[in-house]
């Protein structure tokens, strides 16, 4: 049986007083297993690049995963997200999780000069990403010629000291099939599908991991969710709330759609307090039903 896992989402906001890095030890302390952030470079908020904060994380903690949630690819080269996942990796000593996304926001991706692409070609992309990834992680002189991301003769020493995960966060039919083939994981958010579908997406992916002689196993499903302990709070589609009674028996029921683990963006007036109060009156009440 796959053991749990649980993170906590660390907001990269770079707005006075906020401090992702304390919230991450607080993370660790509390026995999470990962910490992870988005990927919106842009905006007027102020905020800190994914890659560089998680390194910063990773540097001011021992023991706990750093995970991006997720990296879109429309805005960087694979080849040196393959570089940097694996830098990051060695110097955390194994710890990172690569979270990759096609790219939803063609605005967002527009603000940063990535490329103009329609769905299918995001897909389509993101597969290509992924290969080139694992081709520089794993070969010498790789080549890959793509219509999206091409590679001649690639070197990359050093190489990752063990398999470094890859998450996807995937919603439609293409984008699924892609999960099944090439990712170790699944991290899809709560919401944005109605929770009736997500069997049938599960099965999507197992499909897809048969059909390329993979096993279903090998895909972790972690599902992304706002999570607010409130017994007052009212429902929301995308929010899990309620007492901790509440909340364990909410998310023992997604479990059971295929679930091995939740990354929880907490929210609160005192987000320390907020984590501290879900590690100690949520997890192990999931933990024992396990």
């Amino acid at each position: 049986m796959t053991e749990l896992t649980f993170g906590v989402g660390i907001p990269a906001s770079a707005a006075p007083g906020d401090d992702p890095v304390g919230l991450a030890q607080e993370a660790e302390r509390l026995g999470y297993d990962f910490v992870s952030a988005a990927d919106h470079p842009g905006g007027a908020s102020p905020s800190y690049d994914t890659t560089t904060m998680l390194t910063w994380i990773a540097a001011r903690t021992s023991r706990i995963k750093v995970a991006s949630r997720v990296l879109a690819v429309p805005f960087r080269r694979p080849a040196m997200v393959a570089k940097l996942a694996t830098s990051l990796d060695l110097l955390s000593g194994g710890r990172v999780i690569l979270g990759l996304g096609a790219g939803y926001s063609d605005q967002e991706i527009a603000a940063v000069g990535g490329p103009a692409q329609s769905p299918a070609e995001k897909i389509d992309g993101l597969a290509e990403a992924i290969g080139v990834i694992r081709g520089a992680w794993t070969c010498a002189g790789y080549t890959q010629d793509g219509r999206h991301y091409s590679v001649r003769d690639l070197e990359m020493e050093p190489r990752p000291g063990h398999p470094i995960p890859i998450w996807l966060g995937t919603f439609g039919p293409r984008a699924l099939a892609v999960t099944g083939r090439l990712a170790d994981g699944w991290i899809p958010s709560l919401g944005y599908r109605p929770l009736e579908e997500i069997p049938a997406m599960r099965r999507r992916i197992d499909e897809a991991a048969l059909a390329a002689g993979r096993s279903p196993d090998q895909i972790r499903g972690v599902l992304n969710l706002n999570l607010r302990l409130d017994p007052r709070a009212q429902p929301e589609q995308d929010t899990v709330t309620g007492s901790a009674a509440q909340v364990v028996g909410q998310l023992r029921d997604l479990l059971g759609l295929g679930f091995t683990g939740f990354n929880f963006s907490i929210g609160g007036p005192d987000r320390n307090a907020a984590m501290r109060q879900v590690a100690e009156e949520v997890l192990p009440a999931l933990r024992a039903a396990r």
